[in-house]
C-alpha cells in the first residue's frame, strides 16, 4: 500500500517538474520549476487529508491557493512591467486538481491531463499564429461543427423509426459528425499548409476533405490549361489513395470487432494503390501547384445532404437485403458508391457490427462501393479534363481497378487476420 501511494506522490511530483520546467522556460515570475511540483504535491496532501477529514479540506486548499495566487500577483502588479495574463495562474489551480485527483480518481487521466497542460503551455506561440490564420469563414466551419456536435446530436433520439426500423435519429447523426469531423480535419490543415501544399500533401489534403471534389477541381483545371496533365493526374490518385484509406478508418471505428477480417482485403487494395502511386511519382515531373480553395465542409446544407443520402442508403440495404438477399445488397453498393462511398460503408459497418450481415460478406460491398467510386470518378476527369489526363488517370484506376476485382474473385472466404496471428484471436 505504502509503495503505491509513493508511486502516486512520485507521478504527482514528476508532472509538477514537467510544467514547472515549462513555466520556468518561459521566465513565468509567479511561479516555475520548484513552485508547480509544491502545488501539485499540495493538491495530492489535501486528497489524502480528505479521505480522512472529509472534501471540505480540499475547498480550503484550493481557496488557500487562490489566495496565494492573488496576493503574488499584487505584489506584482506594483512593478511597471506588470504582465496581467492568467495562464501561470489557471495552471496553477489546474496542477492543484490534477495532484488531488491522482489520489482519488484515475492515475492515466491524471497524467494524461498534466501531460496535455504542458503541452498547450509550450505551445503558445503555435496556437497564437493559428488563431492569426483563422478567419471568419474558418471560424464558422468551427462554430458549425460544434453545433453540430454538441447542440444537435444530444437532443436527437436514440431509438429506431420506420420501415425495418433502422432508421437511428440519434446513429445517423453520429455518421455524419464522424464524416464531417474527418472533412474538416482535412480543411484545416489546407488552412495551415495552404499554398505550401506540395503535390502529395495537396492530394492528403483533397481527399481528407473530398476526393471528388478534388477530382472535379483538378480535372477542369487541366482542361482549362490552369495545371499540368501529370500533376493533376497524380493529385487526383493521391486523394484517392486517401479516401480507401478513409474507408478503412471509417470501418475501424463504427465496427472494430470486424477488422481481422475486413481489413486484410481492403489494405491489399490500398498496398497497390500505394505501389502505383510511388512508382507513378517517381516518374512524373516534380511540379508543384497552389491547391484551390476550398469549402467549408462543415456547413449546415452539406451535413444535412449527408445524413439524407446515408438514411436513404440504411432503407435502401434493409430493402435489399429483405428482398434479394445478399445479392441485393451488391446492387446498392454499385449505385450508391457512384457518388458517396462513405453512407455505403458506415451502412454496412453498421450492418456488420450488429450482427445482421456477415463479415466476409461486408467487405465485398464496401470493396464494390469502393471500386464503384472510383470508376465514376475517371468518368468524371473523361468528362470534365482533357484527354493527356483522362488517359493517365484511365491506365492508374484501370490498374487499381483490375486489382480490386481480383481481390473480389480470388481471396480466400476464410482468410483473416487470426490466421496469421492466432494469438491475436
Amino acid at each position: 500500500m505504502e509503495s503505491e501511494l509513493f508511486q502516486k506522490l512520485a507521478t504527482s511530483l514528476g508532472l509538477g517538474l514537467l510544467v514547472g520546467l515549462q513555466r520556468q522556460h518561459e521566465k513565468s515570475e509567479l511561479a516555475g520549476i520548484r513552485t508547480f511540483p509544491l502545488i501539485t504535491l499540495f493538491g495530492s496532501l489535501t486528497a489524502l487529508l480528505a479521505l480522512e477529514f472529509g472534501g471540505w479540506i480540499i475547498a480550503a486548499g484550493v481557496l488557500s491557493l487562490a489566495a496565494l495566487v492573488a496576493v503574488a500577483n499584487f505584489l506584482k502588479s506594483k512593478s511597471l512591467d506588470f504582465d496581467a495574463g492568467l495562464t501561470t495562474e489557471a495552471a496553477a489551480l489546474l496542477m492543484f486538481a490534477v495532484g488531488a485527483y491522482l489520489m482519488l480518481g484515475s492515475g492515466t487521466v491524471a497524467i494524461a491531463i498534466g501531460a496535455t497542460t504542458a503541452v498547450l503551455l509550450h505551445l503558445k506561440e503555435t496556437l497564437h499564429r493559428i488563431v492569426e490564420r483563422i478567419g471568419e469563414k474558418d471560424l464558422k466551419a468551427i462554430m458549425q461543427f460544434v453545433v453540430l456536435l454538441l447542440i444537435i446530436l444530444p437532443v436527437l433520439p436514440n431509438e429506431t423509426y420506420g420501415p425495418y426500423e433502422v432508421l437511428n435519429p440519434h446513429n445517423i447523426w453520429l455518421m455524419v459528425v464522424l464524416i464531417v469531423g474527418i472533412s474538416l480535419l482535412g480543411y484545416f490543415a489546407y488552412k495551415i499548409f495552404g499554398g505550401k501544399a506540395g503535390t502529395i500533401l495537396g492530394g492528403v489534403l483533397g481527399g481528407l476533405i473530398s476526393s471528388t471534389a478534388t477530382t472535379v477541381s483538378y480535372a477542369r483545371r487541366s482542361k482549362g490549361s490552369d495545371t499540368s496533365t501529370s500533376l493533376a493526374s497524380i493529385v487526383i490518385f493521391i486523394a484517392t489513395i486517401v479516401s480507401v484509406a478513409r474507408i478503412i478508418t471509417e470501418v475501424a471505428v463504427v465496427a472494430p470487432n470486424t477488422i481481422p477480417v475486413v481489413l486484410p482485403p481492403l489494405a491489399a487494395l490500398l498496398v497497390l494503390m500505394l505501389l502505383v502511386g510511388v512508382v507513378t511519382y517517381l516518374f512524373t515531373n516534380k511540379e508543384h501547384d497552389k491547391m484551390p480553395e476550398q469549402g467549408n465542409p462543415a456547413q449546415f446544407k452539406t451535413a444535412l445532404v449527408f445524413g439524407a443520402v446515408y438514411a436513404i442508403v440504411i432503407l435502401a440495404t434493409a430493402f435489399a437485403k429483405d428482398q434479394l438477399g445478399n445479392k441485393g445488397l451488391f446492387i446498392v453498393a454499385i449505385i450508391s458508391g457512384l457518388t458517396d462511398v462513405d453512407a455505403i460503408t458506415l451502412s454496412t459497418s453498421r450492418l456488420m457490427n450488429i450482427g445482421n450481415l456477415e463479415e466476409q460478406t461486408g467487405w465485398k460491398v464496401i470493396l464494390v462501393a469502393a471500386l464503384s467510386n472510383l470508376t465514376f470518378k475517371g468518368a468524371l476527369v473523361g468528362f470534365l479534363g482533357n484527354r493527356q489526363v483522362f488517359a493517365r488517370v484511365a491506365v492508374l484506376f484501370g490498374i487499381v481497378l483490375v486489382g480490386g476485382l481480383l481481390v473480389l474473385w480470388l481471396w480466400p472466404s476464410d482468410f483473416s487476420m487470426t490466421t496469421l496471428f492466432p494469438s491475436a484471436n
